[in-house]
């Protein structure tokens, strides 16, 4: 298995593991991607630029706006009708998973990697999935933490600091976000 394949079995990676540079080496030639992605202004490129990034044709109904940031890309699928707004932030080695007619505001970030608690392991890494169910809508600055799942129709509040589970038809908020309506 090559160092993604561990991470995403559920392996915690030690900082100084002999193979964690090919990390660096993949958000490397990511982050030379991006820099093309978020100077364009033209959606056909962009389009092109995240199929290369993410290795997923985009779908037509798919929008975008940048600069939007993501460390690796190929771990990260988006369904149809998905908007994505500006300045978003995605670490998703765990694997991001954002199914259709999604809405995400700007600034939210979707993280899928975390270090362990002990001073002397937090250099490694270990990461969790994330996914976004259908119709879902993230709000502004949310920050959706590793191995949640945001639920059908649910909407995460601009702010939220989301760390558990989202049932379908709510509404969270907060820090750390609870449920605070449920939506017919």
């Amino acid at each position: 298995m090559d160092i993604f394949e561990r991470l995403q079995s559920g392996e915690t990676i030690p900082f100084n593991d002999p193979y964690y540079s090919n990390i660096h080496d993949a958000a490397s030639h990511t982050t030379k991607l991006l820099a093309e992605f978020n100077a364009t202004t033209n959606m056909e490129r962009v389009r092109e630029l995240w199929g290369e990034i993410s290795g997923f044709p985009l779908n037509l109904t798919f929008a975008i706006q940048v600069p939007v940031y993501i460390n690796i890309g190929k771990f990260t699928s988006i369904g149809k009708n998905v908007f994505i707004n500006h300045d978003c932030s995605f670490l998703d080695i765990g694997g991001i998973s954002i199914e259709d007619d999604v809405l995400i505001g700007p600034k939210v970030s979707l993280i899928t990697e975390s270090h362990p608690l002990s001073p002397a392991e937090r250099k490694a890494l270990t990461v969790k999935p994330i996914v976004i169910k259908r119709n879902a809508w993230i709000g502004a600055g949310a920050t959706i933490l590793p191995g949640v799942t945001v639920g059908e129709n649910a909407v995460v509040a601009a702010g939220a600091v989301v760390n558990k589970d989202v049932p379908a038809n709510t509404v969270v908020a907060g820090v750390p976000a609870k449920v605070v309506r449920t939506l017919e």
